[in-house]
């Protein structure tokens, strides 16, 4: 006797699957005919054809032209429907809130960025919050409605037993422990937050240098030094949510600093952060430093002395790879990651030349020896991040037709 409705194995779980399956190739190849999903799949041409006009009648796959310059008869292209979801990401800094929406197929529909003036601020931050999302919805010609799911990246972490903002006193207006229940009160769609890294840590998993990498680190060197951990290939977050906040770790070459959260840094932050490089660049004789916001000055810097051929530039960049792989030692001791991802303009700018000095500094460094790669999601990867983990679970809900 056939099992229940919606029993593994039982024909509506298996033409979910199928249903999945080629909707995952036609996010992954774009348009498609039915004789090519067939083959990809696995399924008959019948099959494929049910399927195609199952996932058409729901609403979840569009035909949208035909196959043109082939020997033969044309074929008619499917491709999934942009409008069946969208998903919504932010990127929170002191400085402001950028917002953007995705349709299901991972492209950007709309954009807002919203300045937050700090410590000066009177907007409270649920406010903050609903403005930048409302104006990347509006942007995008949809209604808060329309929205599946929200991700909100954020510096520090959510502590998961008080609720409470940690490892990012600089973020302010976002400690109070009843945020989350304020902002699940205003928000009409589910949201989830993660920490700023993380997310770009998961941007390079999908879409980037790691992908294909069950276990990695990636670097982050911006306006703070940060870690991300995969393991396994997922996240690892750690007990308080602190796992790979780096810029605490006591490190050689620097003084012990001690009451780190109320000063925000640690060894590894003083010793390689972005702060530092201006700093060190000053004491090596060069001149001609970058005004403005430091992690703008140090990428400048950094970029300058991978291409520079004096004495002064090679130093600096030499003696700013050494730092990097100093704290770098004691995680890939720790971790044996399989990759070591190098994230954030702090370290991008320094390309190939950075990446290579680093990765011969650590060798001599650290027993294990993975291998660094520059990250390949330059373009807002906090964001990028905050949008790709959004839209998982919204195509995990909107593509399950076995209900």
């Amino acid at each position: 006797m056939a099992g229940t409705a919606g029993t593994p194995g039982t024909p509506r779980v298996l033409r979910a699957m199928n249903d999945r399956a080629a909707l995952d190739l036609l996010l992954e190849h774009g348009q498609l005919s039915r004789t090519r999903i067939g083959k990809l799949t696995g399924l008959s041409k019948p099959t494929a054809s049910q399927l195609l006009a199952r996932l058409e009648a729901a609403g979840l796959v569009l035909a949208t032209g035909t196959t043109e310059g082939r020997p033969g008869p044309s074929a008619q292209l499917y491709e999934v429907n942009p409008a069946a979801g969208y998903a919504a990401g932010l990127d929170v800094t002191p400085e402001r809130i950028l917002a953007a929406v995705a349709d299901i197929t991972g492209r950007t529909v709309g954009r807002h960025e919203l300045p937050t003036p700090g410590r000066r601020s009177g907007t409270p931050v649920v406010q903050q919050v609903t403005d930048a999302l409302d104006g990347a919805v509006k942007a995008a010609g949809l209604a808060r409605d329309d929205i599946h799911r929200l991700v909100i990246g954020t510096p520090g972490a959510f502590d998961p037993t008080t609720g409470r903002l940690r490892y990012a006193s600089h973020l302010p207006g976002w400690h109070s422990p009843t945020l989350l229940d304020e902002l699940a009160a205003a928000l009409p769609m589910p949201f989830e937050y993660e920490n700023d890294v993380n997310l770009v840590a998961l941007a390079e998993q999908r879409l980037g240098a790691a992908r294909g990498h069950a276990d990695f680190v990636l670097l982050w060197n911006q306006e703070g030094l940060g870690a991300a951990l995969v393991l396994g290939g997922r996240l690892h977050r750690g007990w308080t949510g602190g796992a790979g906040e780096v810029g605490f770790l006591p490190v050689p070459g620097t003084p012990l600093v001690r009451q780190v959260t109320k000063a925000n840094s640690g060894g590894y932050q003083e010793l390689a952060g972005s702060q530092a490089v201006p700093r060190l660049a000053r004491e090596l004789g060069i001149e001609d430093i970058p005004p403005g916001p430091y992690a703008e000055a140090a990428a400048e810097l950094v970029a300058r002395a991978a291409q520079a051929g004096d004495d002064a530039h090679r130093h600096l960049l030499q003696t700013y790879a050494t730092r990097l792989a100093t704290g770098l030692a004691s995680l890939v001791s720790v971790l044996d990651p399989e990759l070591v991802v190098l994230s954030g303009t702090s370290l991008t700018s320094g390309g190939e030349p950075l990446r290579a000095l680093v990765q011969a500094e650590l060798e001599e460094l650290a027993a294990s020896r993975p291998r660094l790669v520059v990250g390949d999601v330059r373009e807002h990867p906090v964001l990028r991040g905050a949008l790709e983990s959004a839209l998982a679970t919204t195509r995990d809900e909107v593509f399950d037709t076995s209900r």
